[in-house]
């Protein structure tokens, strides 16, 4: 008991510290910036966030380039709910990881009401689906949703998902719930991508069956030959596309910001590359950020076409020589 009350006590002086330093940072009760106020402001720009590799490293970049074309940058790590209303709200200005349509639950109503609005494409097919490794499908033919409650035993009738919140668990629990493919006693298994893919790891060591939430691009679908099953019953929604989102009114408050949002595009192999670099090689995200800008001065050129520094000077001249050497 007196461990627990040292717990507890602990708990409430970092609340209460953490309170205090957001009120004098700047940033809001919710963990939110404030700069700027509710709706932004010149030459602020606010992202928003999941802890998913790939999406880290896009924000981080982009933060990077903004900073040094004299914006105010940040980001907030929330979840996919979170971050809609952040948008939504005018607490937040763009977000780089509205993978649609597996979002549409959560973003379908903002759009539809224009409180949230779609700047561009920033990767195309893309693939986000509950899957085996690949020798579970090869050993026990289990290619599709409606082959899994044979084999509930063996998976121990649980689906593995990633962080509380996400849309994608929502889908899996809906399913479970309508007892879609004799799925009905099944457990949906919430904790964080990172626990979620030590698990698989695992389990994979020890030729253990598991399901879990997969997607590509990422690392897992070389590393466990990933197979995604198919949906005869179509409650999946699937992925398709990565989109950049911003709040509503961005595009008449700060153009260029928009301009640089809409021309944020990125490939496969690249957003592969940076989940292994966090994940596998434990690189920081900057660090993984820096050098793939180095290695890729082209693509970061085609982002800043017609985009300018606070000061009016062209975007190019200012980041691009800074990439050399």
């Amino acid at each position: 008991m007196t461990s627990v009350l040292r717990r507890l006590r602990n708990v409430t002086v970092v609340l209460v510290a953490a309170t205090a330093a957001a009120a004098c940072s700047g940033v809001s009760a919710d963990g939110f910036t404030t700069a700027g106020g509710s709706g932004g402001g010149a030459h602020v720009a606010r992202f928003v966030q999941q802890p998913w590799s790939d999406l880290v490293v896009e924000t981080q970049i982009a933060i990077d380039i903004l900073g040094k074309l004299g914006y105010q940058a940040s980001t907030q790590e929330v979840s996919v709910p979170l971050a809609g209303q952040a948008l939504a709200t005018g607490k937040a200005d763009a977000y780089l990881g509205n993978w649609w349509p597996s979002q549409q639950p959560v973003f379908q109503k903002l759009l539809d009401e224009g409180k949230v609005e779609v700047v561009g494409t920033l990767l195309t097919g893309t693939q986000y689906a509950p899957a085996v490794p690949g020798w579970v499908a090869d050993k026990y033919g289990v290619h599709s949703l409606a082959d899994l409650d044979k084999y509930g035993d063996l998976f121990g009738r649980k689906i593995y998902g990633i962080e509380p919140g996400a849309p994608a668990n929502q889908i899996i629990q809906q399913a479970i719930d309508k007892d879609a493919y004799g799925l009905g006693d099944w457990q949906l298994v919430q904790s964080s991508t990172e626990a979620m893919l030590a698990e698989v790891t695992r389990r994979t060591a020890k030729h253990q069956p598991i399901v879990f939430l997969g997607w590509s691009p990422h690392w897992m679908t070389i590393d466990f030959k990933l197979v995604f099953l198919d949906d005869p019953q179509k409650v999946w929604p699937g992925a398709g596309e990565i989109r950049v989102l911003e709040r509503a009114g961005l595009d008449k408050q700060d153009p260029n910001l928009h301009r640089f949002l809409s021309q944020v595009k990125v490939d496969a192999a690249s957003a592969s590359a940076w989940i292994r670099a966090l994940d596998k090689e434990k690189k920081p995200a900057k660090t993984v950020a820096e050098e793939w800008m180095k290695a890729h001065p082209d693509v970061v050129a085609s982002w800043l076409k017609g985009v300018t520094d606070t000061g009016g000077k062209p975007a190019a001249d200012v980041v691009l020589p800074g990439l050399k050497g």
